[in-house]
């Protein structure tokens, strides 16, 4: 019996890229039945707004999603369409592994990482109050339990995919309550994994010693600010947010989404690297137990890799959208 998945083209080269993912998907002959809704500017267009009482249901139904970019508006606008979908949701895990591409040229190599950003709690919140002219109050709020809960999931990952460490990155030195809450909380939950090690270290300094040598560091735990700015500098190590995979996952639903922005100076010029969001759709087809598939894919995209001229123009060759999802088609067969 085919899995429904609802796919959310999104904004910006959000279309192209999701295309490019179903498209792939397909052709790995994974047992899904595809139903589209839309997230974001579109939705507001469409539906008055950023996230409809539609794709919320249907997400909850069918419990799995696979989504693409959406735009969030700088300073002022609606709230961000990707906190608000974690929220309503429950989506309360981020997992991003970052993992180093073949040809895929940087100054770093055999980097294998995986950050796990605790996706609900904290200054995403978004409470915000002004109490008086000229000065504003941002409210950092984390509760035991979403500690806990992010803990047993980082754990439970790391266990399930045969990591040996976790490091959290915190500031407990200064917010002793707050981020020291996260630090205790991971501490007690590793107590129960005693082949897994678990340290920490201060965000500072965890992001100067990724900076100096990322493969000394093998799973990463950290609250929801610190694992935003964290996760995107890891990508930098890989190549860019172009090229990894993210997945947001709650008690019983998932959503697997292209981590990058919404480009909107490319959209529509079938220029845009669509590897993120392929890399998502093998994220969710390994959660839906389609590791076959999965491993079809991943094994087809490393082969159209090393083939310059079938990369994209980011990746310093000269392929469209279209070109470099038909290429990896083609391996699959």
């Amino acid at each position: 019996m085919a899995q429904t998945v609802v796919v959310i083209p999104g904004d910006g080269i959000g279309p192209e890229v999701m295309e490019a993912a179903v498209k792939v998907v397909k052709a790995s002959q994974a047992p899904i039945k595809w139903q589209t809704h839309v997230l974001g500017m579109q939705a507001i267009k469409q539906e008055g707004t950023a996230v409809p009482k539609e794709t919320l249901a249907a997400i909850t139904k069918h419990k799995v999603a696979l989504k693409g970019p959406t735009t969030t508006p700088t300073g002022t606008g609606h709230i961000s369409a990707n906190v608000q979908l974690r929220r309503q949701l429950n989506l309360y895990a981020c997992i991003r592994p970052v993992i180093t591409l073949p040809a895929v040229s940087t100054r770093y190599n055999n980097v294998d990482l995986v950050v796990v950003r605790e996706n609900t709690q904290g200054l995403y919140q978004g409470l915000e109050i002004e109490p008086a002219k000229g000065i504003s109050i941002a409210m950092k709020v984390v509760t035991k339990q979403g500690c806990q809960r992010i803990a047993e999931a980082a754990f439970a990952y790391a266990q399930q995919h045969k990591r040996r460490r976790i490091t959290i990155g915190h500031k407990a030195n200064i917010l002793k309550a707050n981020d020291g809450m996260l630090l205790q909380q991971t501490q007690r939950v590793a107590k129960k994994y005693p082949d897994i090690t678990c340290d920490h270290r201060l965000v500072d300094a965890l992001c100067m010693q990724l900076v100096q040598d990322p493969t000394q560091f093998d799973m990463l735990l950290l609250p929801n600010l610190y694992g935003d700015i964290v996760s995107d500098l890891c990508a930098g190590f890989v190549g860019g947010l172009g090229l990894v995979p993210g997945a947001n996952l709650g008690k019983d639903m998932a959503v697997f989404e292209a981590v990058h922005g919404t480009a909107p100076d490319i959209a529509g010029r079938n220029c845009a690297n669509p590897l993120a969001a392929i890399q998502s759709a093998c994220l969710m087809l390994h959660h839906l137990s389609y590791h076959q598939q999965a491993h079809r894919i991943q094994a087809a995209v490393q082969t159209v890799l090393r083939q310059q001229h079938m990369r994209t123009v980011d990746l310093g060759g000269t392929a469209t959208t279209t070109d470099f999802t038909q290429a990896i088609v083609e391996n699959m067969k």
